[in-house]
C-alpha cells in the first residue's frame, strides 16, 4: 500500500493507491480516515486499484480553511479525480462521502462512473421529531440570550457549553469551521439530484443505522432509475466493519459480476 501526498483545492491531501485493474475509489464518511476503510481496500485491491482519501480535515489531510458545502466537496473529488488522471472508474461512498456522490451524478464530467455503492449514504434530510423541534427551539432561545454582551460577560463558556451540548457527536468534535461545513452538510436534501444518478447502483445499508436510516435507503431505491438495497441485519451504520466477509462479497460480486 502506498502512502501518497498531493494538493488539491490548495490542501495538502493524503492518500493511498493499492493494487491493479480498473480504477474504484473510496470516499470516505465524516469523521473518518483511510484506516477505517482498511477492510474494504484490502479486498478490492484484490481485483482492482484502488484509491482512498483521508478528506479534509481528518486524518493526515489538511483542514479546511473556510467552510464548505456539498458542491465544494464535489468539485474537490472532481479535481482529485483530475490530478489522478483517472478517465474511469467505480465510486463507493460511505456516510457523507455518499452524500458527495450524489450531487457529483449530476454534474457534467470529464470522466466515466461505470457503477456506484453508496454505503449508509448520507443526502436524505428527514422530519424532525416534536421533541427534536422542541430542542431546537430551547436552544435558539437560549444561544439568542446568551448572545446578550452582559450575559456573555458573566458567563464566558456558558453558550460553548450550550453548543457541545445541544450538538451531536461529530459537531462537538469539531473545530468552528468544520462545525459550520457539518451544519451545511446536513441541512442540504438531496433527493431531487437521485434520478440523475444513470449507472448501476448498489445500497448497502445496516438495518439497525440510527445516523442514515433506513427509510433513507428506501427513499434512494425508489428515485434512482437502476437501484438496489441490501439491508443488513444487526448491523448498524459500519456495515462494513461489522459483516466484512459479506460486505466484501457483495461489493465484489456487485463490481465483477458480470466478468465471472
Amino acid at each position: 500500500m502506498i502512502l501518497i501526498e498531493t494538493i488539491i483545492n490548495n490542501l495538502k491531501i493524503n492518500y493511498i493507491k493499492k493494487g491493479e485493474g480498473k480504477t474504484v475509489l473510496i470516499i470516505p464518511g465524516w469523521g473518518t480516515t483511510i484506516d477505517t476503510y482498511i477492510t474494504l481496500i484490502n479486498s478490492i485491491s484484490s481485483y482492482s486499484c484502488v484509491y482512498c482519501l483521508d478528506m479534509p480535515g481528518f486524518g493526515k489531510s489538511a483542514e479546511l480553511k473556510n467552510s464548505w458545502n456539498v458542491d465544494d466537496y464535489v468539485s474537490f473529488i472532481i479535481n482529485f479525480i483530475k490530478d489522478q488522471n483517472i478517465k474511469e472508474l467505480d465510486l463507493i461512498g460511505h456516510s457523507n462521502g455518499g452524500r458527495i456522490i450524489i450531487k457529483l451524478m449530476s454534474k457534467k464530467l470529464d470522466f466515466k462512473v461505470n457503477k456506484i455503492i453508496l454505503i449508509g449514504s448520507a443526502g436524505i434530510v428527514h422530519k424532525k421529531s416534536i421533541s427534536k423541534k422542541i430542542k431546537i427551539k430551547i436552544y435558539k432561545i437560549c444561544k439568542k440570550i446568551l448572545k446578550i454582551k452582559l450575559i456573555n460577560f458573566i458567563f464566558p463558556n456558558l453558550l460553548l457549553k450550550l453548543k457541545n451540548n445541544f450538538g451531536s457527536e461529530d459537531y462537538r468534535n469539531a473545530s468552528p469551521i468544520m462545525r459550520e461545513t457539518l451544519v451545511k452538510l446536513v441541512n442540504e436534501d438531496l433527493r431531487e439530484f437521485l434520478p440523475n444518478i444513470k449507472v448501476p447502483t448498489l445500497l448497502i445499508w445496516g438495518a439497525n443505522d440510527t445516523e442514515t436510516p433506513i427509510s433513507g435507503a428506501e427513499i434512494m431505491e425508489k428515485l434512482i432509475p437502476d437501484a438496489g438495497l441490501i439491508k443488513v441485519e444487526n448491523c448498524s451504520h459500519y456495515v462494513f466493519l461489522e459483516q466484512p466477509y459479506y460486505v466484501n462479497k457483495i461489493i465484489d460480486t456487485f463490481l465483477n459480476g458480470e466478468n465471472k
